[in-house]
């Protein structure tokens, strides 16, 4: 694997792993959750430079369905991530607490709100469209295996896509992302792991969205230019 690509994969696991970190807010405290913040900021930036070659190509070309769709996706998460940074300035108490922001803490919680929850689910998805890259090479490990085998991997996709639905409802999830409900409930009395296990079968659950979704998409387009549709 070419150094470059190495490095776009670790900066995008580290992005992942920083994010699920970032949902647990409270229960790590506001002051790691404010630098944890700055490193998602970091790590947004060098993913930028490391893909600025898509990003000088995007009015170039023809728009395929896969293309609309990813594009969007992630000017979606753009959009949130910026959202959220902003935001977390304004609310910030540690990092940023020397700037002279003074006002608009309230619509700033809201906006940090919808972008954190918002921003998380587009993440996911904008991650399963590039799932068959960052597991390259355990994807390269799976095609050697049995049909069994690589059967009994999907059932494990099922199962936490499955479970994800059911996270997703009993962490209110949706509530959060559409200001339903404008305070977000942590259990201080349940271990941390059990709620970044929650977050890791959402995530997984819109990982498995995309990825299907975008296979699918892809046969389908594959099938017009042969003609076969």
């Amino acid at each position: 694997m070419k150094p470059k690509m190495m490095m776009k994969i670790i900066v995008d696991v580290g992005m992942t792993v920083l994010l699920l970190l970032l949902m647990t807010y409270e229960l790590i405290g506001q002051e790691v959750h404010e630098w944890l913040g700055v490193g998602m900021f970091v790590l947004l930036l060098l993913h930028h430079v490391l893909n600025k070659a898509w990003e000088q190509n995007v009015l170039k070309g023809r728009y395929s369905a896969v293309r609309i769709l990813q594009t969007g996706l992630v000017i979606g998460v753009l959009l949130a991530m910026m959202g959220s940074m902003i935001s977390g300035v304004i609310l910030s108490r540690y990092v940023f607490s020397a700037l002279p922001i003074r006002g608009g803490r309230s619509f700033a919680r809201s906006l940090h709100m919808v972008c954190a929850y918002g921003g998380f689910v587009l993440m996911s998805l904008h991650l399963g469209f590039h799932w068959v890259v960052m597991m390259g090479p355990i994807n390269k490990y799976i095609k050697k295996q049995s049909v069994i085998h690589k059967w009994l991997w999907r059932i494990v996709a099922v199962i936490i896509a499955g479970y994800g639905i059911f996270a997703f409802v009993k962490r209110d999830i949706g509530s959060y992302m559409f200001l339903k409900n404008q305070f977000v409930f942590f259990d201080f009395e349940e271990p941390l792991i059990l709620f970044l296990l929650d977050y890791v079968s959402i995530m997984g659950l819109f990982v498995f969205i995309s990825h299907y979704s975008v296979a699918g998409l892809r046969q389908i387009q594959k099938k017009k230019v042969t003609g076969k549709i």
